[in-house]
């Protein structure tokens, strides 16, 4: 019997790596976005926009961790905008200038070697599988998703964008959950994160297992005392092993 009838992943740092140097690729990003909306005939001061641009990502970054509700960059857009005289504009404007800006990080993000195998080998099993994924946009983790081949495997993809909360609010992995109508003891969450996947799934009762390959963050490092996992893997090679480890206990 197996131990659990599904199990949720993060996505960024689990199923996907990214390769490249963060501030430089946001700074590229922006620019993107920048242009894409002055295309659109919005005139704005580079330099002003952009500075405050990403003052707002600083406050929503610092509120997002503490207060776990998700502000998505569509929202921090759209006030910014309407800050520079722009209120109210329509989708047509705001969403290409989004996709312009992830597209530039989208494409330094790679399937790691061992999903595909690892998901193929665990579905033959019988397991089903979900994503939660904090972010600022649920069309970027989508197409992520789909860039990474991984949409095949899984039965749905939650982001903290489309639900307005974030890992680890437990709420996120109820409503997961509830997509497969199982109890929490029933599931497993895999991620790299302590404060976030590992504190959620056992604030949730879900049992936590946590991915080290990625974890190398300070984020990590400040909540190693602190939150314990039921299970740490290096590689997701591993996690077929560990639930048959697990059998004998269901």
């Amino acid at each position: 019997m197996r131990p659990f009838d599904a199990i949720l992943f993060d996505l960024g740092g689990t199923l996907i790596y990214f390769d490249g140097q963060w501030p430089e690729i946001a700074k590229q990003a922006d620019a993107e976005m920048l242009r894409q909306l002055q295309a659109a005939g919005l005139n704005l001061d580079a330099q002003a926009f952009l500075s405050q641009f990403n003052a707002q990502l600083g406050v929503y970054y610092t509120e997002r961790d503490t207060e776990f509700i998700e502000y998505t960059t569509h929202y921090i857009l759209c006030t910014l905008l309407a800050e520079f005289g722009y209120p109210e504009l329509p989708d047509s404007v705001l969403r290409p200038a989004l996709e312009a800006r992830y597209a530039v990080s989208r494409t330094h993000w790679h399937p790691e070697v061992d999903a595909q195998p690892t998901l193929e080998l665990l579905r033959n099993l019988g397991y089903r599988f979900g994503i939660i994924s904090n972010a600022g946009d649920d069309t970027d983790v989508q197409t992520l998703v789909d860039k990474a081949q991984l949409r095949p495997y899984l039965d749905f993809v939650l982001t903290s964008a489309a639900l307005g909360v974030r890992k680890p609010n437990p709420r996120i992995f109820l409503a997961a959950l509830d997509h497969w109508g199982i109890p929490p003891v029933r599931a497993a969450m895999v991620g790299d994160t302590l404060g976030a996947d590992i504190l959620g799934a056992i604030n949730a009762g879900i049992f936590s297992i946590w991915i080290t390959r990625r974890a190398e963050k300070t984020a990590n490092r400040s909540h190693e005392d602190t939150i314990h996992p039921d299970a740490t893997i290096t590689a997701l090679s591993e996690l077929p092993g560990l639930l048959k480890s697990l059998t004998q206990f269901s």
